[in-house]
């Protein structure tokens, strides 16, 4: 066995990848596309082979870099993980069952050219045949695959060649009456035509010299196979009436009837019947390979990865599979089948471009022998193309991929996300690019920081002493190495039917006691402090415009206990979050004294620079340390642990204090209780129920400081959504 593990050669090679696209490609779609786009489908054939460019470059790649792993599923789920992994494997099952359903409903009318039987009932009975033959484990040899292809070709050739001198110019006339729209949906139809071109990189591992052979071979029948259909098609439409053959049933065989006579159409039909049935087998044959492969991976229920001890094949994946090309056929009308199958494909090959990127850009092992021209700008044009021409092929098509999209992210959170926790290598490049910009911005931020700050610390509340003690001395330590000045202001609310006439805003003694504090605790702390007070109807308004008033840099005030009125109209302090022209940092205060051990909380991805400015300054102040907190343990991906140790490196050097790293088990066990922790406040953009803002962490048993950065200086909100898919 292991002398033959390598003896496809290049000509092998070409025969595998040319067979598995020559079928329903020529012999049944040139009739439904003209329909749509009239002559100019010979345009759409030569479109689509121009749009399957970089996908053959990419999987080329791919093939030769994993050699022993072959198929489109595995390389996209070790690129971008199991979703996109559960997205490629359904989106790729059903893409080779639509085609394999395709290839017996149009099949079927060639024989029935010399049999007089009903189209659906034989097209059934052929599939529960290949089925069977599936389930038993025969397959074709590569000796019957070859004899197909030359059956095929020879029968292609005789047609092509006998049929142009009959061509007349005249059924050229109005080439683009359909227009560009016309064009772009019959380019979308025909897409499928070129699907088994990277057939040949699931039997990599059998491929001799796969650097070299791999990529010729790939390219090579592309290009081959391109120029067949153009030059068929143009001819087809050249030797036939206008619309004679739009909506035909088999195109190919009222063409050869013109011009080659009753032995022309005897070969078609012989070539037609032996391509689309061995199209079909092949579709049942690597279909059903999808689930057995997502099953063996923990993206599908076990069962499907279940091998009969008396036939060795994967009998439930294949009965799965034959059940769903038999609704197919018995219900799905076979223009539909072909849509749905190219929208499909469409969907696939632009995920095979992005997993290129995600290869090259991560920083797993990924050596190819051969690498694709022109990166990434190829691969961009591939997904982004392939993308574009989904929206042109019509609502069902549309719906087809919007719906198993849908249909595998759901299975995904509800099935695979429990049982499996690995990742693609796009999370550790994704992770890596969105934390070197957040370091860029904390760089930025701090290049920025303005000469003098000014805080004010709002008091919305009667508190103690201590802790009116604590939040000043806090947004002390924010100003001190500026230079800056702390404004503590009180604000009293009165009620609404109570006018503000002068009664209500003589000072009281507790007031004056109150400004003395503040004059002292000026002096001990070594900072500028003023002290005010304000009496209003409204204490959030009065708050928002004080700051704004003033131009304050920040607002540190005391999180609202959620009482009975706040929870009906809204917290107030949240109000201010969101109204304030200025950042925001709500204290949950059990006090401040000398805060030494810093933390940095959180598992939302990188911390934004406000949150990483207050911890440098606090413990810049009090001459302490910054810890990284994130939640983990044994179980942590070693990519993560490295990118979290990558990252404190990079933020140290930016930072005038020391910076460690320490993962912190959530159920709070094996950890020391820090002075201060400050994290990031939820992102009110981000709807809660998909992403909870609050850090998966213990409480910590101390002040906590929740920083609110004003909106001016937030990430945007997709790259706030990318750092929650990411991290």
């Amino acid at each position: 066995m292991k002398e033959l593990e390598r003896d496809l050669g290049l000509p092998s090679v070409l025969a595998i990848s040319i067979g598995a696209m020559i079928g329903s490609g020529i012999f049944i779609l040139p009739a439904l596309a003209l329909e749509i786009a009239g002559p100019a489908v010979i345009l759409a054939y030569a479109i689509a082979g121009l749009l399957v460019v970089p996908a053959a470059l990419s999987k080329s790649e791919m093939a030769t870099a994993m050699p022993e792993a072959g198929g489109t599923y595995i390389y996209i789920e070790r690129a971008m993980g199991p979703l996109f992994g559960t997205i490629a494997g359904v989106g790729t099952w059903f893409s080779l069952s639509f085609k394999g359903a395709l290839a017996l409903v149009g099949g079927v009318p060639y024989l029935l050219l010399v049999f007089d039987l009903p189209v659906t009932p034989v097209a059934l009975g052929l599939a529960a045949l290949l089925i069977l033959i599936n389930v038993v484990g025969a397959k074709q040899t590569g000796r019957l695959q070859l004899a197909i292809v030359v059956v095929m070709l020879a029968a292609l050739g005789w047609f092509a060649a006998g049929s142009a001198p009959s061509v007349e110019q005249a059924n050229y006339a109005d080439f683009l009456g359909a227009g560009v729209e016309g064009v772009l949906a019959a380019t979308g139809l025909v897409f499928v035509s070129y699907a088994g071109v990277t057939k040949v990189a699931s039997v990599a591992e059998e491929v001799e010299d796969p650097g070299r052979n791999i990529p010729l071979g790939i390219l090579g029948s592309l290009a081959f196979t391109t120029v067949l259909y153009v030059a068929i098609v143009a001819v087809l439409v050249g030797i036939t009436d206008p619309g004679s053959v739009a909506g035909s049933l088999t195109p190919v065989a009222v063409g050869a009837e013109q011009t080659l006579g009753r032995a022309g159409v005897a070969a078609v039909i012989l070539a037609a019947v032996l391509a689309l049935v061995s199209t079909a087998n092949a579709g049942i044959l690597s279909s059903s390979r999808y689930p057995f492969a997502m099953s063996r991976d923990k993206l599908a229920p076990p069962s499907l990865s279940s091998v009969s001890e008396r036939f060795g094949t994967p009998v439930a994946s294949i009965t799965v599979t034959g059940a769903v090309l038999l609704v197919l056929i018995a219900f799905v009308p076979i223009l539909e089948i072909a849509k749905l199958a190219s929208a499909f494909q469409i969907m696939v090959f632009a995920m095979i471009n992005v997993a290129v990127v995600a290869f090259r850009e991560g920083s797993v092992e990924y050596e190819p022998a051969f690498t694709s021209p022109l990166y990434p700008w190829i691969q961009v044009f591939g997904a982004v193309s392939g993308l574009a021409l989904l929206t042109q092929m019509g609502t069902t098509a549309l719906a087809g991929a919007v719906a198993i999209t849908v249909a595998s992210v759901a299975w995904y959170l509800v099935y695979v996300r429990p049982r499996v926790d690995r990742e693609g290598a796009a999370s550790d490049a994704i992770r890596r690019q969105v934390g070197r910009g957040a370091l860029a911005d904390i760089e930025s931020a701090v290049a920025a920081r303005p000469d003098t700050r000014e805080v004010l610390v709002a008091l919305t509340k009667n508190v103690d002493e201590a802790r009116e003690r604590s939040l000043i001395a806090l947004a002390a330590d924010l100003v001190r190495a500026d230079g800056g000045r702390v404004v503590a202001v009180r604000f009293e609310e009165v009620p609404d039917q109570a006018p503000l006439t002068e009664g209500v805003t003589v000072q009281s003694d507790a007031d004056r006691s109150f400004e003395a504090r503040v004059a002292a605790l000026g002096d001990d702390l070594d900072v500028a402090v003023e002290a005010d007070e304000i009496v209003s109807h409204d204490t959030k308004h009065a708050v928002v415009n004080f700051a704004a008033h003033r131009d304050v840099d920040t607002i540190v005030a005391e999180h609202e206990p959620l009482r009975l009125r706040s929870r009906l109209v809204g917290d107030p302090i949240d109000w201010v979050v969101r109204h304030a022209h200025c950042d925001v940092l709500l204290v949950d205060n059990l006090g401040y004294d000398d805060p030494r051990a810093v933390v940095l909380s959180g598992d939302v991805g990188p911390y934004p620079p406000l949150s990483v400015d207050v911890a440098d300054a606090v413990a810049r102040a009090n001459d302490g340390r910054i810890s990284l907190w994130y939640p983990g343990g044994d179980a942590d991906p070693d990519a993560r642990r490295r990118l979290v140790e990558d990252y404190r490196t990079e933020l140290s050097d930016l930072l005038s204090v020391p910076v460690a790293v320490e993962s912190v088990r959530t159920d709070g066990g094996q950890r020391r209780t820090p002075d201060l922790v400050i994290r990031r406040g939820a992102d009110h953009r981000l709807r809660t129920a998909l992403f909870d803002e609050r850090p998966d962490l213990p409480t910590p048993g101390c002040t906590t400081v929740t920083v609110y950065p004003h909106e001016s200086r937030r990430p945007g909100l997709a790259r706030r959504f990318v750092e929650r898919l990411a991290f």
